[in-house]
């Protein structure tokens, strides 16, 4: 079996975690965007809904709902792997027709196992979004309010690959300071640290 149930991995790509790594982007002054006598922001605006005290909490809770059944995918992969050891240390004493018995059994048990693993994947996924979803909504809710009382004329989203912004000083981000105002209004505490994630299947 070499696919693994990487849930946490998946999820964390795509909340865009590792954006907030880059502490130093720019806004050019493009035509069309108005001129010199505009305030311009941007954000990391995944990585701010996703370190939001609330997002935190929902993704930390989601993992917890999904390590159940990512513990009982990785003892299916386990007990697959024992199967593998025990058809090649028994392969010199088993007939043709034994070892082919035993071949499709472990192919069977890959195939499920496979899809239990998409399956699974897929669940977490569309739970994930749709709390992203929900919790973006809101995060964009306090940015506007943010920008609008700060006299910000725009604000860029600097989050995907498309962005239009190429360099921008650190003092136009804003994302640390919509995450401490959504905070605050949000009221949730900061969640404890997450507990070590068991290790994944096939790994």
């Amino acid at each position: 079996m070499k696919r693994s149930l990487s849930l946490v991995c998946v999820m964390i790509t795509s909340f865009g975690l590792t954006a907030m790594a880059q502490t130093s982007h720019s806004v050019p002054n493009a035509p069309g965007m108005g001129g010199s006598h505009e305030k311009i922001a941007v954000i990391m605006f995944q990585a701010a809904v996703a370190r939001t005290n609330e997002g935190q909490r929902d993704f930390q809770n989601l993992e917890k709902k999904f390590a159940p059944k990512n513990e009982q995918l990785k003892q299916e992969s386990d007990q697959i792997k024992t199967l593998q050891k025990s058809l090649q240390a028994d392969a010199k004493t088993l007939t043709p027709e034994q070892r082919q018995e035993k071949v499709s059994e472990i192919q069977d048990k890959e195939k499920i196992l496979q899809q239990q693993v998409e399956d699974a994947r897929s669940d977490f996924q569309n739970e994930m979004g749709s709390a992203f979803n929900g919790l973006a909504q809101k995060v964009g809710a306090v940015m506007t309010a943010y920008a609008q009382q700060h006299g910000y004329s725009i604000v860029l989203d600097a989050s995907s690959a498309q962005s239009p912004v190429l360099w921008a000083s650190p003092t136009t981000d804003i994302t640390k300071a919509v995450i401490a105002a959504y905070n605050q209004k949000s009221g949730v505490p900061a969640p404890p640290p997450p507990a070590p994630t068991p290790g994944a299947p096939g790994k």
